[in-house]
């Protein structure tokens, strides 16, 4: 369906906004495998390209479960003929940044991730929180150690470790605490996901915060219009059909020096053919961009 908001843009219009966000660094719309995971690795990725989607994250599961019938070459296949850059790639590994008796097994999962995503081409790898449990301040403090401990395994194989702070984790749960762990840790970095942002205990002021250039990657998500207690995982919204105040929080990106991709990430669409998603998807997301003025 059209929205108001992309009826409103001709595309004499969109073009105009492109060329002066790409002068100017400029944002460009991703998308998270997660959004289409039920469609595989390939077919989300096929469905995608078809729909002009030119940067694409990936998820090491949707990319373990290709590998069990076919091979790595193949895998780089379906990116490059499909003409699908990736810009980063979720490793999936639990116990990574909370002190934990299982810490040491999760690095050697990370560095098989990290050597696995470094042979498709990526320069940017990133880990959620997620962590149930009782904490206490001093837990934070030996948390330095493994954050740093998680960007030495990245290195290894030149790639970008990033945080993924999650709105109901127990440990690591707003941008505040990322960014004062990223920066004692001194070799990984914060990225922001809006929708964890918007719905946890983070607040817009928070955004002042940034230094410029410190956040590597962007999660793009609106929030539905429903009561905050029932918000789930599950309740992400497209961007651009909910009411959050994406276009305050996508200029303070741009003028902390973000000019990056906005990669959409949702859970409610993944059994939905990926091409008719993606088209939605562009749709929308690229309208709130424009409007914005950070589109490239």
């Amino acid at each position: 369906m059209l929205t108001r908001r992309a009826a409103l843009l001709s595309p004499l219009a969109l073009a105009a906004a492109r060329t002066v966000s790409f002068a100017q660094g400029g944002m460009t719309l991703a998308m998270h495998q997660n959004t289409s995971s039920g469609a595989g690795y390939r077919g989300s990725l096929e469905g995608w390209a078809r729909a002009g989607i030119r940067h694409v994250e990936l998820n090491a599961g949707l990319v373990d479960q290709f590998l069990e019938t076919d091979t790595m070459a193949a895998a780089r296949r379906v990116l490059t003929d499909n003409g699908l850059t990736p810009v980063s790639g979720s490793v999936g590994v639990g116990g990574l940044w909370e002190p934990n008796p299982d810490h040491a097994a999760a690095l050697e999962t990370l560095r098989r991730r990290c050597e696995m995503f470094a042979e498709l081409g990526l320069e940017k790898v990133y880990g959620s929180t997620g962590a149930n449990g009782t904490f206490s301040e001093t837990d934070y403090d030996a948390a330095v150690d493994n954050v740093r401990q998680a960007g030495e395994v990245a290195s290894e194989f030149d790639l970008q470790m990033m945080v993924e702070f999650i709105r109901n984790s127990a440990f690591i749960s707003t941008l505040t605490t990322t960014l004062r762990l990223t920066r004692s840790a001194g070799n990984v970095q914060p990225m922001l996901d809006f929708y964890h942002f918007l719905t946890g205990l983070s607040q817009l002021g928070d955004l002042d915060l940034i230094r410029p250039g410190e956040i590597a990657h962007v999660h793009f998500q609106d929030v539905p219009d429903l009561p905050r207690e029932l918000l789930t995982g599950q309740t992400r919204a497209i961007p651009g059909t909910g009411i959050a105040p994406l276009t305050h929080v996508l200029r303070t990106l741009r003028d902390k020096g973000y000019a990056g991709p906005l990669s959409v990430e949702l859970f409610l669409y993944q059994d939905d053919d990926p091409y008719e998603l993606a088209r939605e998807i562009r749709e929308s997301a690229e309208a709130v961009m424009m409007e914005a003025g950070v589109l490239r």
